[in-house]
């Protein structure tokens, strides 16, 4: 499908085809690294994770009460047990439990040999040296088995999973502290552009601050990436050129901002045809068309547009991904909701549109949504008040209020 609203000679890449472009081009880094579990949090796993013990290693009480043993006992009888010790977690009851006793015991502690039930503390009477049990006693209860949680040699963790807090409890709670995981992806990045100027110096006539760099360096934060930031680059064919082969020979990843339309001075796609390759280059999205993808040496290029709203939308549903699947970890989709659009929606076909939404949620659990406000691709306030997009697809030419539409909602963005 043609844009409507552009001077295209032939279609525009959809953004489906230009992700799988990405993802027959890509290949996970190779090198791994040993890490101590209080360094793994949200890297990748590249080897996977067995245990070595049983959880739990011993039995143990699901809560505190009196252990003993249900031989002898008569359903619907009352009885009367001498209480002969006590099991603090990690301090066991060290003597035998014989018969017509029982011993106080905590929330984890062992649970002696003899003894296979456990009786919630508040059920019970006690006096002295002796503990009276009700006729309605449960036997064979609030006992946790060796290997219930987990058992020796199993998987724990499968490669390439990206490690969570509460994968690092998992692993901790089998004794594992250290885990091999994929080495960190290695990213450039730089705005270009003699119009912009450095935070902290005052603005000259036609000249804007580089919001773009700080923004990137914000979306790129996570510990799967190690992240350096080149600058500014002035709109100068030689030195833009020559900033790219130098980045691409240490970084695995180069991403620029600005220069990838084509103005006179839009660099970008013909320094990518001369110093390596163009993949793709404009893509039927809205905001975010002049995306140029490709490739210098063994370096992998994203020139992202320079409006700051089409930086956040390109890197959100194109270059995240593609970061995603070079650090190893696993490859999944946004995951999306049907809401009732409460506002009418401006919108012509030709190009897949991320307009910026406010989501809301009823007391039935049904989904609204509602535009953030002016949607132009430089309105950056708009998008610091969203918390979603509202994605209309292509053939979509407007959308009256009180239809239903998809939405993304950022949070769950991957």
């Amino acid at each position: 499908m043609l844009d409507s609203c552009s001077q295209e000679s032939r279609p525009l890449l959809s953004i489906e085809n230009a992700l799988d472009s990405i993802k027959a081009a890509i290949q996970p880094v190779s090198g791994t690294e040993k890490l101590t579990l209080k360094n793994a949090l949200g890297r990748v796993l590249a080897e996977s994770v067995y245990s070595p013990i049983n959880i739990p290693r011993d039995r143990n009480a699901a809560m505190d009460g009196y252990a003993f043993s249900s031989c002898g006992r008569v359903d619907g009888q009352a009885f009367m047990l001498a209480l002969v010790g006590t099991s603090w977690a990690g301090r066991p009851f060290q003597g035998q439990l014989q018969a017509g006793q029982c011993v106080r015991i905590f929330t984890g502690a062992v649970v002696p040999e003899q003894a296979d039930s456990v009786i919630m503390q508040e059920q019970v009477q006690v006096h002295e040296q002796s503990v009276y049990f009700p006729a309605d006693t449960r036997v064979l209860q609030n006992i946790r088995e060796i290997g219930e949680d987990v058992n020796e040699g199993y998987c724990l963790l499968a490669q390439p999973k990206k490690l969570t807090a509460v994968d690092l409890g998992l692993l901790a709670s089998a004794g594992v502290d250290q885990v091999t995981v994929k080495r960190q992806v290695k990213i450039a990045h730089f705005s270009t552009g003699d119009e912009l100027t450095a935070l902290g110096r005052p603005l000259e006539p036609g000249k804007i601050y580089d919001s773009n760099r700080i923004m990137l360096g914000g979306l790129l934060a996570g510990p799967s990436y190690s992240v350096t930031d080149l600058g500014v680059i002035p709109d100068n064919k030689q030195l833009l050129e020559d900033s790219f082969i130098a980045a691409s020979k240490n970084h695995d990843v180069i991403i620029t901002t600005g220069g990838a339309s084509v103005g006179e001075a839009d660099y970008v796609k013909e320094i990518l045809q001369n110093c390596g390759k163009v993949n793709f280059w404009k893509m039927a999205i809205k905001p975010g068309k002049p995306l140029a993808f490709g490739k210098i040496g063994q370096c992998h290029f994203f020139g992202l547009p320079g409006n700051p709203v089409a930086v956040v939308v390109t890197y959100q549903q194109i270059v995240a991904p593609a970061l995603r699947q070079l650090s190893g970890a696993p490859l999944a989709k946004p995951l999306r909701l049907t809401a009732t659009c409460i506002t009418a929606l401006k919108k012509a076909p030709g190009r897949q549109e991320y307009q910026r939404g406010i989501l809301s949620q009823d007391e039935c659990g049904e989904f609204f949504v509602a535009t953030a406000g002016r949607q132009g691709s430089n309105i950056l306030s708009s998008m610091s008040q969203s918390d979603c997009y509202i994605v209309l697809p292509r053939e979509c030419a407007g959308v009256p209020a009180g239809d239903k539409v998809i939405v993304e909602p950022f949070s769950l963005l991957i």
